[in-house]
């Protein structure tokens, strides 16, 4: 069976600049201020196969590389050098609320982020109660989605890409928020998605959450591959190397 996903030589370069934000005292005093030159790699030489039901856990400090693989792999980012080839369609939960228009109400944002997403206006009308049951939004459907609350955005969000049936997905931190009624809505969902045979790569800081959900450690530090196996011994490499880091 062909690998759903394949990373060979896999890199990306950013400017040293290109993510900086810009402070007042850069726009008032921008002739005074040094601008880094340069780029760094934010993922080098990555090479990884993954196969179809695996589920997999991306293990590293801020900074490593977890997210923009991610975006690699789906297809937000295009590679420097390298290649990652995805045999499947993917459901990226990387930046949850990407894709809704603030002055659009919850009900026009579900049509509109589903239809970018590449659902008929059948299917999008069949999952649409599901959406809103879920993400516990229904006495908001025609309210603006900028008066929404941060974990209203969130389970609105969440609810509407975990209900894409694609066989591949991608997991950012979602987890992480969210009250503990929702979380553990979120955590039954992907139990079920996993149940049914999808693959899933996880970013987390939350060791419980990736022993929980995955069977393989991916770490990644500062760009580069830096272990690859079982979970329980990717994690034990990475917190060794944090004490390490420590002394």
């Amino acid at each position: 069976m062909a690998p759903v996903i394949q990373a060979e030589g896999l890199g990306i370069r950013f400017q040293l600049n290109r993510h900086r934000r810009k402070q007042i005292r850069d726009i008032l005093f921008r002739h005074n201020v040094p601008v880094p030159k340069g780029e760094f790699w934010a993922l080098r030489d990555i090479n990884l196969t993954v196969g179809q039901g695996e589920a997999v856990g991306l293990v590293g400090g801020n900074g490593g590389g977890k997210s923009t693989l991610l975006k690699l792999i789906a297809g937000v980012l295009i590679p420097d050098e390298g290649s990652v080839t995805v045999n499947g369609g993917v459901a990226p939960l990387i930046e949850v609320t990407g894709g809704f228009v603030g002055d659009l109400t919850a009900r026009d944002n579900i049509t509109l982020t589903a239809g970018l997403h590449g659902l008929s206006k059948q299917t999008i009308a069949k999952k649409f109660d599901e959406i809103v049951d879920f993400a516990e939004v229904g006495d908001f459907l025609d309210t603006p989605f900028r008066h929404f609350s941060s974990g209203m955005k969130v389970r609105l969000g969440f609810a509407l890409v975990t209900s894409l049936d694609e066989p591949i997905v991608l997991v950012d931190e979602v987890l992480a928020v969210g009250d503990r009624a929702f979380r553990e809505k979120c955590y039954l969902r992907m139990e079920e998605m996993l149940s049914g045979g999808k693959t899933l790569f996880l970013v987390s800081h939350n060791e419980a959450d990736l022993r929980r959900f995955c069977t393989r450690g991916v770490y990644l530090r500062k760009g580069l591959l830096a272990a690859d196996g079982p979970i329980e011994e990717t994690l034990d490499q990475y917190n060794a190397d944090l004490d390490g880091a420590a002394r």
